[in-house]
């Protein structure tokens, strides 16, 4: 699920081609909120690789290790598969619902981000061999596009659509969501904006997946 397919794109990160666009554009009537967008755009894109980098040159021995292999269980989604099994094995009726929940958002989450998002954005990944990105923390670089991340997206979504059946568990999945989203930036194969967006649209999906679902498991809801 969130199988990297589109491969590695080339051209300038999202924010900075948008804002060339807009710059390119003949001005109009609208000059001086063309501007700010143009601004606020360079700005983000400023700031992401800061922050990139920022992470690339902070020593942290005792996190590499734990983040890497974290990052790596993540693949493919294979963390929030085996917390699905737990739940459906342990949890009773309830726990079942949450882990069918969970798995409808993350197939929902794989086809909007994969086949959608990655292939619309086409942002290039990080180059963090020019960020001197630590090899203990280093994970195979994906072939696919940087923006969103795929790991932040599906963590989010399996996290609130299993919060919809239990709401118990919602916290620590997210938590554990977003340790993982930064475990992406940590191990340098993402920009912290590719996380940020990821998991927003993660959590959209699965709210939504979470709502319908609940929504149709009402007794009447399909009476009219």
């Amino acid at each position: 699920m969130a199988a990297e397919e589109a491969r590695r794109p080339t051209g300038p990160p999202p924010g900075e081609r948008l804002a060339g666009r807009l710059a390119a554009e003949e001005p109009r009537r609208r000059r001086i909120p063309r501007a700010k967008a143009i601004t606020a755009l360079t700005e983000l894109g400023q700031l992401d690789l800061a922050i990139y980098g920022a992470v690339a040159e902070t020593p942290t021995p005792t996190l590499d290790s734990p983040l890497r292999r974290l990052s790596r269980l993540a693949d493919r989604s294979r963390l929030w598969l085996g917390i699905a099994a737990a739940m459906a094995a342990v949890g009773g009726r309830q726990g079942r619902r949450a882990a069918g929940a969970g798995l409808v958002a993350l197939a929902v989450d794989s086809a909007v981000v994969n086949v959608g998002f990655k292939l619309a954005a086409r942002r290039r990944r990080p180059d963090r061999d020019s960020a001197r990105v630590p090899a203990l923390r280093q994970v195979p670089m994906p072939d696919s596009a940087s923006f969103p991340s795929g790991h932040a997206a599906s963590g989010f979504a399996f996290a609130n659509a299993v919060g919809q059946t239990l709401p118990t568990v919602a916290a620590p999945l997210r938590l554990l969501a977003s340790v993982v989203g930064y475990s992406r930036v940590h191990t340098g194969v993402h920009y912290a904006g590719d996380v940020v967006m990821g998991a927003t649209i993660g959590a959209s999906i699965g709210d939504l997946v979470g709502w319908g679902l609940s929504r149709r498991r009402r007794p009447g809801a399909g009476a009219r």
